[in-house]
C-alpha cells in the first residue's frame, strides 16, 4: 500500500479496527479514511454507497461487526446474522462498485465446524456442523467468505478474508453481559479483588482450550497481508477456482490454554487471591478452538506479544478507561 493511498478502515472504534488505525499511522500512513457508527450506518446500503463514491477508497480493512460472547450471542441471534450480513453485504459489493484496489475481510474462528480436527485449517471450512452458541454469527461470518470467493471469481476483486483466533487488548468490551471470556474475566476477578469478594464464579467447567492473540499482533498481521506484493497475495484471493482453498487464511499464535488456566493467569496479573468457582450449569462452548497457522507462518508474519505480558497490558487499558469503583 502506498503511503499516500486512501484506506477505509471500517470499525476504527473497535478492538480490531482501532489497533489497525494505530498501526497504520505509525507506519506513516496518513490518509485514513475514518466514521463512527453515528457518521455512517454500515448496514443501510444507501449510505454506504454514496460513501465510496464520495471518497473513492484505495483499500478496505472491514473491521466493523456485531460481536459478542456466548451470552450475547444466544439473546441476540437475530441481530447478530441481519447486522453482519448487511454491513458486508453493503461494504463489499461498494467495494466493487468503486473499484477498491484490495479489501481485508475480518472474521473469527467460530467459522469452524464445533468437532473439527485441532489445530483448525482453512480447508476444514464447512466440513461439519457449527457451535449452536453462536451459529447466526458464524453462519454471517461464512457468507462474508463466500461473497469474497464469489466477487473474486465473477469480477476480478481482491478481497482476502482473515480469520483471527480469540482477541483481546486495548479497548476491549468489558461489558459482563456482552464481552467475550478473558475481558469479562479481568473485569469480574478486578471487581472481586476490589470488593474483598472470597470467590469468583467463572462460567462452564474450565476446561475448554482457548488460543489468545493480542489485539495489536493482529493489526500487524492485516497489515503485513495488505501489503504483501502480488505473487504472493494474489494467489490468496481463489479467483481462478470453485472449490479447495478459499480466500481465507488465519491468525493466531499457534498454542493455546484451558478457561482454568486463563482464569489462574488472570488472578495472578491482578493480584486477587479469592476462590474460582466453575459453575457446571453454564454453557462450555467449543471445547477446543485451537487455529493452524502454518500459512501465515510460511509467508513470514509471526505473533511477538507473550501472553502474560498482554494481559498485563490489556488490564492496565482496564484500570485507566473502564475501572468501575
Amino acid at each position: 500500500m502506498d503511503k499516500n493511498a486512501k484506506i477505509y478502515i471500517a470499525g476504527h472504534r473497535g478492538l480490531v479496527g482501532s489497533a489497525i488505525m494505530r498501526n497504520l499511522q505509525a507506519r506513516g500512513y496518513t490518509n485514513l479514511l475514518l466514521r463512527t457508527h453515528a457518521e455512517l450506518d454500515l448496514t443501510q446500503p444507501q449510505h454506504v454507497d454514496a460513501f465510496f463514491k464520495e471518497e473513492k477508497p484505495d483499500h478496505v480493512f472491514l473491521a466493523a461487526a456485531k460481536v459478542g460472547g456466548i451470552q450475547a450471542n444466544n439473546t441476540y441471534p437475530a441481530e447478530f446474522i441481519r447486522s453482519n450480513i448487511a454491513i458486508q453485504t453493503n461494504v463489499l459489493h461498494a467495494a466493487y462498485e468503486n473499484n477498491v484496489d484490495r479489501l481485508l475481510f475480518l472474521g473469527s474462528s467460530c467459522i469452524y465446524p464445533k468437532l473439527a480436527p485441532q489445530p483448525m485449517k482453512e480447508e476444514y471450512l464447512l466440513t461439519g456442523e457449527l457451535e449452536p452458541t453462536n451459529r447466526p454469527y458464524a453462519l454471517a461470518k461464512l457468507a462474508g467468505i463466500e461473497q469474497c470467493w464469489s466477487y473474486n471469481r465473477q469480477y476480478g476483486t481482491r478481497f482476502l478474508a482473515v480469520m483471527p483466533t480469540n482477541l483481546y487488548g486495548p479497548g476491549d468490551n468489558y461489558d459482563l453481559n456482552n464481552s467475550h471470556v478473558l475481558p469479562a474475566l479481568i473485569r469480574k476477578i478486578h471487581e472481586a479483588k476490589h470488593n474483598d469478594s472470597p470467590s469468583v464464579t467463572v462460567w462452564g467447567t474450565g476446561t475448554p482450550k482457548r488460543e489468545f492473540l493480542y489485539s495489536e499482533d493482529m493489526a500487524d498481521a492485516c497489515v503485513f497481508l495488505m501489503n504483501l506484493g502480488d505473487p504472493q497475495f494474489t494467489p490468496l484471493l481463489a479467483s481462478d477456482r470453485n472449490d479447495g482453498l478459499p480466500p481465507l487464511i488465519n491468525v493466531g499464535v499457534g498454542h493455546d490454554v484451558t478457561i482454568r488456566e486463563l482464569a489462574e493467569l488472570v488472578e495472578s496479573v491482578i493480584g486477587y487471591e479469592g476462590e474460582l468457582q466453575f459453575d457446571t450449569t453454564k454453557p462450555d462452548g467449543t471445547m477446543r478452538k485451537l487455529m493452524d497457522v502454518t500459512r501465515l507462518t510460511a509467508l513470514g508474519w509471526k505473533a511477538k506479544t507473550e501472553f502474560r505480558a498482554g494481559v498485563k497490558r490489556a488490564y492496565a487499558d482496564f484500570l485507566a478507561a473502564h475501572a468501575v469503583p
